[in-house]
């Protein structure tokens, strides 16, 4: 049984925890885009196709996918001060295989360790700033952890644009170690156990189900982003199907088990079920709006990689430092005040972008950006707080195991799916166009497809607009 000791820690002493907490994961969340624009230095250096590099960036992606799941397990079956620390020295010796790899395998030896450091020290976080602090100020601390899920993965292609211009790629991870380690030593000094040890038996068979199960649809979302890539093509359409059909089996087996890995029983709390939805429409927009718009920089626009992150870096600084004022904004006043606008804001925003074209100017793009990043801010971190307010203390890390699957899921079937509809608007476009296509033609080409990808995306965003009008603030089933 798990205990809520938000009243036996210190208030000082929780600061400390939730400071450590954040930090640790704000590190390992900035490696899943760190390497984006090292891909090209890569394919040379390595000399590998730029299908078979792009594992560096989908391969992490992919194992979380597969272990954030099993993270629920661990949490029952290791001390937070053990899970925390044993994640980061996983990470710490992901990063220095990385950073010495001399070939591919080894590269995705130590992505595949960072990963996992990063898949289990996400839902720990969450989990543990659940049992630390009390309903009413859930949202304020939810505002913070907002501000790491959306700065760090967003602020990682800038940043590594800025390293790779004057070092070599492999100080991406030599600049990281020594701050993960400091992290490190600081959590042995200062992280105490919130919950108390239960050891369930481990069900081998669900895990296996869940690897296939989350690893099969990741995997096939994964090659169906790659626009050379159609979606029946047995790279995708194979994972796919193994991929549902052994979900299928694992969420059976958990509905049908007294002491399940993943409680799917979750989903019968009507906030909670909302908020998985609202926040898969949230993070489809976000990881696909990232693609999108450097694609359209850089192929119909002419921007660099590195000036086309530095368009969307204030959208992504500006989400972060609103996040923890919509956090003190619903702890006051609950989610409809925000969810709700930030859901009209969403479709604005979208049905903006699909006017975008070549004489479009940088600071349209900007303004266009950070008003669908704040818009994300006031959706996903308000709904899944809310939807785990909903939930009885022993479901939190199954809850948060949910969400955070869900948003890998989610990013991955946004890349995949927005990338084919920008494919589809391109191929629409070239209907009516001549035999022979310009240059300028070619660029009227790229912006045809972004804003049909975008139109698609605006029918989803008003969708979430439509069920975002059930919300309401939930109460956990102990203070009904």
């Amino acid at each position: 049984m798990t205990k809520n000791i938000s009243k036996e820690i210190p208030k000082e002493k929780r600061s400390l925890i939730m400071i450590i907490l954040l930090t640790g994961v704000f590190f390992t969340l900035l490696n899943e885009t760190l390497l984006n624009l090292a891909i090209p230095v890569l394919v040379n250096e390595m000399d590998a196709a730029p299908s078979t590099v792009q594992w560096v960036v989908t391969g992490y992606m992919l194992i979380m996918g597969v272990l954030i799941p099993v993270s629920s397990l661990m949490i029952q079956w290791l001390t937070t001060r053990q899970l925390f620390i044993g994640s980061l020295l996983i990470f710490s010796m992901g990063t220095l295989v990385s950073g010495l790899a001399a070939d591919l395998p080894y590269l995705f030896i130590g992505r595949f360790f960072q990963a996992m450091g990063t898949a289990l020290l996400l839902p720990l976080m969450i989990h543990t700033l659940l049992m630390l602090y009390p309903v009413k100020k859930r949202g304020t601390v939810m505002g913070f952890v907002g501000l790491v899920i959306m700065v760090a993965p967003a602020i990682g292609p800038p940043l590594s644009g800025v390293i790779l211009d004057f070092l070599n790629w492999r100080w991406l991870f030599f600049m990281m170690l020594p701050l993960i380690i400091l992290v490190l030593i600081s959590s042995i000094f200062i992280l105490e156990n919130v919950t108390t040890i239960t050891r369930p038996k481990i069900d081998f068979r669900s895990i296996l189900l869940s690897i296939f199960g989350f690893g099969g649809i990741v995997f096939g979302l994964s090659f169906a982003g790659d626009e050379s890539v159609s979606w029946l093509h047995p790279s995708v359409y194979i994972p796919l199907c193994i991929g549902l059909v052994s979900l299928s089996g694992f969420v059976w087996r958990q509905l049908k088990s007294s002491m399940p890995m993943l409680e799917m029983r979750t989903f019968q709390y009507p906030m909670f079920s909302l908020a998985a939805f609202l926040i898969f429409i949230g993070m489809m927009t976000q990881f696909s709006t990232i693609i999108l718009l450097p694609f359209l920089f850089e192929n119909a626009l002419d921007i660099s990689t590195v000036a086309a992150g530095l368009i969307l870096l204030p959208g992504a600084i500006i989400n972060g430092a609103v996040s923890p004022l919509i956090g003190r904004i619903f702890d006051k006043f609950g989610p409809r005040i925000l969810v709700i606008p930030g859901m009209i804001l969403l479709v604005i925003g979208l049905q903006l972008f699909t006017k975008v074209n070549a004489a479009t100017s940088t600071l349209l793009f900007i303004f266009l950006y950070t008003l669908v990043m704040i818009a994300i801010a006031t959706i996903i971190m308000p709904a899944q707080t809310n939807g785990l307010n909903q939930l009885p203390a022993k479901y939190y890390s199954h809850g948060t195991a949910i969400f955070n699957t869900l948003q890998q899921i989610a990013g991955a079937t946004g890349i995949a799916f927005y990338v084919t509809m920008m494919n589809a608007g391109q191929n629409l476009y070239l209907r009516g166009a001549s035999s022979f296509v310009s240059t300028v033609e070619q660029a009227d080409r790229v912006v045809a497809g972004i804003q049909f990808a975008f139109k698609v995306g605006s029918c989803f965003a008003l969708a979430g607009l439509v069920f975002s009008l059930f919300i309401r603030r939930a109460v956990p089933p102990d203070e009904e």
